[in-house]
């Protein structure tokens, strides 16, 4: 049989697949879907070559914790592989509940939903409570699991400045006076490190009667005491509405939550598609969650390497001159400002066993096309010293 890209189709969607050229870029260059053949810690395998992973969204290290590798095991030889169903029918577990409890209590929540997905955690917190005829005040550089969520509830959006609350408080002053108002932001933005201005948002959304709903994924494990998360940063908890975020990020899981009022949490389950028709997440990555969970507050340790390292890596970047967009927390990124420049950096940080992410525009705003990294709890010193050498050869590579 002849391959497809030898054949042209009569049909116009096969046709669009063949001559997309966003799909040829990426073909080209290689940069995105790399499958490591290997990993331990920090260290992985890609192309029979050991190298420093420096994008991964581990901020705690916690993925080869003993104690949260045990948990996973267990519940698997108690639970089985798989829900094999969603949680309204025969998906739910105990092992489910007791997490969802001990997540609300973390963060001083009422009540917690956990999903097989950040992303469906994120569109549910979206989606399920705004409808036709709301306005959602959203921040222009949200995830796209939020717009996606936006889109599927049929509300009006009106998007402000990035982290600008002077900008969200001229647009909600002129908006309709008697629609149901609801402000969509994150704790942190996890391209460019940046921590929502959270206590000025909320004060404007308080004074309009805005529904919040804060995506925190990148906040979670990184901000707060015992890494509660952007609201315990700033002593706002009880003042939003709705936290939502993944799990495989500081939990060393995957998976997803929205965390709330029990009234709100309830109206979730109740409407919801994504938490209806969407299978319940495995019983192991639970219990790996919630080892994760119970590390955060006993183990203080990988918090406190995590900002050491972070403090290291950022001045770093400064003495090499690298714009890092200011960057506030662990996820930071090194703007370039254009896909060429991005991409030769990028090629030069393999060349020296540094793996990394490129992001280029629409991904980002024009100008602003970037490589992201992140640390780790569990880079080591030495792993640090070698990522500086790889920067600098990059450098001369510009």
């Amino acid at each position: 049989m002849a391959l497809s890209f030898f054949t042209k189709s009569n049909k116009g969607v096969i046709t669009r697949c063949q001559d997309d050229p966003v799909t040829k870029f990426r073909l080209k260059y290689a940069p995105y879907y790399h499958a490591m053949e290997a990993q331990k810690g920090t260290t992985v395998k890609l192309d029979g070559r050991e190298m420093i992973m420096l994008t991964s969204n581990d901020y705690l290290g916690l993925s080869f914790h003993p104690k949260v590798i045990e948990a996973g095991r267990a519940a698997m030889l108690q639970w089985g592989t798989s829900t094999t169903g969603a949680r309204p029918s025969n998906g739910s577990r105990a092992c489910h509940v007791e997490l969802e409890e001990r997540l609300a209590a973390f963060l001083g929540t009422e009540a917690c939903h956990v999903h097989a997905a950040g992303y469906l955690s994120c569109m549910a917190a979206t989606s399920t409570f705004a409808q036709k005829g709301d306005v959602v005040f959203a921040d222009k550089n949200l995830h796209s699991c939020l717009w996606d969520g936006i889109r599927l509830s049929l509300a009006t959006v009106e998007r402000f400045s990035h982290n600008n609350p002077d900008d969200l408080r001229d647009i909600i002053a002129a908006a309709h006076s008697n629609a149901t108002k609801l402000l969509v932001v994150e704790g942190v933005y996890s391209m460019e490190g940046h921590i929502a201005r959270l206590p000025e948002l909320v004060q404007i959304a308080d004074q309009h009667g805005c529904f919040t709903i804060l995506d925190d994924a990148h906040g979670f494990g990184v901000l707060g005491r015992q890494g509660r998360g952007t609201v315990d940063h700033f002593g706002l908890t009880g003042k939003i509405d709705i936290i939502c975020g993944s799990m495989s990020k500081s939990l060393a899981s995957t998976g997803g939550y929205v965390a709330g009022s029990r009234d709100a949490i309830e109206y979730l389950r109740s409407h919801s598609k994504q938490t209806i028709f969407s299978a319940a997440l495995s019983p192991a990555q639970t219990a790996c969650a919630r080892a994760s969970l119970e590390i955060m507050q006993t183990e203080p340790q990988h918090h406190e390497r995590l900002v050491a390292n972070t403090r290291k890596y950022r001045a770093m970047l400064k003495n090499l001159g690298l714009d890092t967009w200011e960057s506030e927390t662990s996820a930071i990124p090194i703007v370039l400002g254009s896909k060429e420049r991005v991409y030769l950096f990028w090629k030069a940080l393999l060349e020296k066993g540094v793996f990394t992410v490129l992001s280029i525009a629409p991904a980002v705003p024009a100008g602003k096309d970037l490589i992201r990294t992140a640390v780790s709890a569990m880079h080591t010193d030495e792993q640090l010293d070698k990522i500086g050498d790889a920067m600098a050869y990059a450098l001369k590579k510009l």
